[in-house]
């Protein structure tokens, strides 16, 4: 998990986890913060070992890590998270030490993460997008009922 350690310790990362930070500082709502990175990484290699996808565990790391990393761009800009995640990211991932064909597969899953397409594919995709919605635990949110999440979209039971 070297390459991991240093996407966390890379200083343009940090500088897009304090951005992030800062533009939610008000938010009531689920944040995209160091906590929910985790949590979809975590969630993301659950699901590979128990369904078999064969994903290398730093490719759903660094993909985790990275997939809302330019969401202080949608609030700055107006630009689509997973698209300013997308562009953000390649410096990261190149400066750790991921190869092309590494970084072509990561930015994909980090591109796609919205696109309930990818859902049910047995690649970094699938399983990105699976575990980002399978994190947020709406069931247990104090201001769920002012989020505005379609309901069907929300997590009101633990499902897998």
């Amino acid at each position: 998990m070297d390459r991991i350690n240093r996407i966390l310790g890379h200083e343009t990362y940090q500088r897009y986890l304090a951005r992030n930070e800062q533009a939610e500082m008000e938010r009531r709502f689920c944040r995209h913060n160091m906590g929910h990175f985790l949590d979809v990484a975590r969630l993301a290699v659950i699901l590979n070992v128990t369904e078999s996808y064969g994903v290398e565990k730093e490719q759903i790391y660094a993909a985790a890590l990275l997939h809302d990393i330019g969401r202080w761009m949608q609030y700055e800009e107006g630009i689509p998270h997973e698209q300013a995640s997308f562009q953000l990211a390649p410096e990261i991932l190149e400066d750790c030490g991921f190869e092309e064909t590494e970084r072509k597969v990561i930015l994909q899953a980090i591109g796609d993460h919205r696109n309930m397409a990818v859902k049910e594919k047995k690649t970094l995709s699938g399983l990105l997008y699976r575990a980002d919605k399978y994190s947020r635990p709406c069931f247990a949110c104090p201001v769920e009922q002012a989020c505005d999440w379609k309901q069907g979209k929300k997590n009101k039971l633990l499902v897998w």
